[in-house]
């Protein structure tokens, strides 16, 4: 027991109460925080998902959210696996194309098979970095919708 003492009034605080409060505070404050920040990854998933060039689907179904750690040390990884979305996102070089296993290249509509291509390159179409950018406003509003369906 701690005791305040005030010029006008005398009061009693009860630590070990006070204390199990602050801890339910605290832990409701980071169970909010966790929430938001999954719900976070998954709407820049799912912006991302919308910004993403298609051609077969397989980049944009390929983006997903992961949430790594635990307790107080919570984050979201968004990312995807395919090779070649560094190349969408931030585009490519002129560049040679060779073959690989054969000894030229031939594609259908091709009036001969030949030894290379001198591909132009490609310009960078992003989908991550803008999704990744909106985090910030995404995990705003997240935590203020929860906040408000807990009724504070």
């Amino acid at each position: 027991m701690a005791r305040i003492f005030d010029a006008s009034a005398q009061t009693t605080i009860n630590t070990r109460q006070f204390e199990r409060g602050l801890r339910r505070v605290l832990g409701r404050m980071s169970d909010d925080v966790r929430r938001a920040l999954v719900q976070t990854g998954v709407d820049v998933q799912n912006r991302a998902r919308e910004l993403c060039p298609v051609d077969t689907g397989r980049l944009r179904a390929s983006i997903v959210h992961r949430v790594e750690g635990g307790g107080r040390s919570v984050g979201v990884v968004i990312g995807t696996n395919v090779s070649y979305a560094a190349d969408v996102e931030y585009g490519t070089k002129p560049h040679v194309i060779l073959p690989k296993n054969k000894k030229a290249l031939y594609w259908p509509g091709a009036a001969h098979p030949v030894s290379k291509v001198n591909h132009p390159g490609t310009r960078p179409r992003p989908f991550m970095r803008p999704a990744v950018e909106l985090a910030p406003i995404f995990f705003s509003r997240n935590i203020d919708r929860i906040r408000a369906g807990r009724g504070q």
